[in-house]
Formats: C-alpha cells, sequence, structure tokens
C-alpha cells in the first residue's frame, strides 16, 4: 500500500540528488539517472494504480494511433498522492535547469516559482487536463520517437520512473532520445531504466553550443521492443493538456 511516509521519502529523494551533476548531464545529453527514489514495494503500487478504472480520464491504444504498440493511461485530476508529490518534489530543481537553458537559447521563461503558479497559468490558456501517464508494455510492444507538446504552454523537462526491474520483470524496453543535429546524421542514446530510478530528459530540444552561440537542438523520446515480460513506467509531465 502507497503511504504518505512513502510520499515524503520518494520528495526527500528528489532533494537530495546530486542536482550539479544532473544538470551537467542534462546540459551534455539531454537526459539524466537519478538516484533511486522508490522501493520494490512503493514501484508495484503505483504500477497497480494502473487497474482502477476511476483514476484515469483516457486510456490510449498506441497501435490504433499508430504510436507504436502497448497502452498508456492518462491520470485524472486530482493525482494520486505519489504522483502529485513526486511532481512538485521535482518541479524547484527542474525549474532552475529550465530558466538556465531558457536564457542560452534567448526564449522566454515564463515559469513562476511554484508548481502551482504555473499549472494555473496552463488552465487559464486553456490546457487543464492531466498529462501524467502511467505506462504498460506488453512483449513485443514499443513506442515511436515522439515528442510531449500538448499545446503553447510548454515546460522543457520531463521525467519517467521505472517501476519494474529491467532483466527480471522484463526485457528490451530501453528508453530511446534522438537528437536531430544540423547537417549532420543523428545522435540516439538508449538509457535501461532501473526500477525506482528516474530519466529526467528534454519535452522538445536542449541547447547546444555553436561558432554563433547556443542553437536549440531538436530531441525525441520513445521506446525500443519489449521482447519479454511486462514493463510499466510512470510519466511526469510538468504542463497540462489542452
Amino acid at each position: 500500500m502507497i503511504t504518505e511516509i512513502a510520499s515524503a521519502r520518494a520528495h526527500q529523494h528528489v532533494d537530495v540528488a546530486d542536482w550539479t551533476a544532473l544538470a551537467d548531464e542534462l546540459d551534455t545529453y539531454g537526459c539524466a539517472l537519478t538516484p533511486q527514489l522508490l522501493i520494490p514495494a512503493e514501484c508495484a503500487g503505483i504500477a497497480e494504480l494502473y487497474e482502477q478504472e476511476h483514476l484515469f480520464r483516457t486510456t490510449v491504444d498506441m497501435a490504433r494511433h499508430r504510436f507504436g504498440s502497448g497502452r498508456y493511461r492518462y491520470f485524472k485530476h486530482d493525482l494520486p498522492e505519489p504522483v502529485a508529490e513526486l511532481r512538485a518534489a521535482f518541479y524547484p530543481h527542474l525549474l532552475s535547469i529550465a530558466r538556465a537553458w531558457a536564457e542560452r537559447l534567448g526564449r522566454p521563461a515564463p515559469w513562476p516559482d511554484t508548481l502551482e503558479e504555473w499549472l494555473a497559468m496552463c488552465h487559464e490558456a486553456g490546457q487543464d487536463r492531466s498529462a501524467q501517464i502511467l505506462l504498460r508494455y506488453e512483449e513485443g510492444d514499443w513506442n515511436a520517437l515522439h515528442r510531449d507538446v500538448f499545446g503553447d504552454m510548454l515546460f522543457p523537462l520531463q521525467v519517467v520512473i521505472g517501476l519494474d526491474e529491467p532483466g527480471g520483470d522484463y526485457t528490451g524496453g530501453e528508453f530511446l532520445l534522438v537528437e536531430q543535429r544540423p547537417r549532420a546524421q543523428s545522435r540516439g542514446t538508449a538509457t535501461v531504466l532501473q526500477r525506482g530510478h528516474g530519466l529526467i530528459f528534454t519535452t522538445r530540444d536542449r541547447p547546444v553550443r555553436s561558432k554563433r552561440g547556443w542553437s536549440a537542438g531538436a530531441m525525441r523520446h520513445g521506446v525500443s521492443t519489449v521482447r519479454s515480460g511486462r514493463r510499466h513506467v510512470l510519466g511526469l509531465v510538468f504542463h497540462d493538456a489542452a
């Protein structure tokens, strides 16, 4: 059972992560792995939420929409406590990175100091549906390269948290990130997402240093084919959807 203690522990684990090192890794690769945030029992508790229909607003069949194969569900408001707590814990740390990236790229940085204020801005702009996702992949499932952009209000970083053990509960299913490089072939990064650990990654692009200053390196993410077993992942997005 997911408890308030578990939520508080996850919050603490996010706070004590080495955010200087995570920011450096995000600058270099567009993604960064966190330390363990959840213990196996907590991961199982979140994965089991998938069966509770009343918690979700929409279920997406990826094959039907040619997004890949497998299914994911969007939580509805109000979010289950551990999901809400994890998102709230990440926001202030990601905010400083988001602002630094915006400054390098010469873009506006509309994100206020608190997640509540930012979500209120999203809702006023018509983006008022939850974009928090619980994904389930079975053998043979995969996710095409894409971006989670749901409107003009966009936070440039997001997080996925592994809920099953790679190599034990499933094989394959690596997280994929592909960067389009100007006048060059694309660069790919594959990451094995350990149970209870998070991967922070760019929603749309990252600042790349060039001879003329900084430019935006466009990136998309997806998931390689699950070879066996079942893989659950929690997706935390910091803007809501239209």
